[in-house]
């Protein structure tokens, strides 16, 4: 992926291999067997999926400790 501008809104990431831009798109995620729906970064072209690093060191992040603990 390749960021067109220097912040997170959706319109400035564009996938690199289509040049599509990413849109919000709900995602299945699965972890330790549970499968989730989240709000991620997404290509409409090829479906490749952006995790930025405020999603996967914040949310996902408490989600898998969360299961872990159980």
């Amino acid at each position: 992926m390749k960021e067109k501008g220097g912040s997170f809104p959706e319109s400035d990431w564009v996938c690199e291999a289509c040049g599509e831009a990413l849109v919000t798109a709900s995602v299945r995620v699965r972890y330790l067997g549970m499968v989730f729906s989240i709000d991620l970064l997404k290509c409409p072209r090829c479906a490749t999926v952006m995790v930025t690093e405020e999603v996967a060191m914040g949310r996902m992040a408490e989600a898998e400790q969360a299961l872990e603990d159980k």
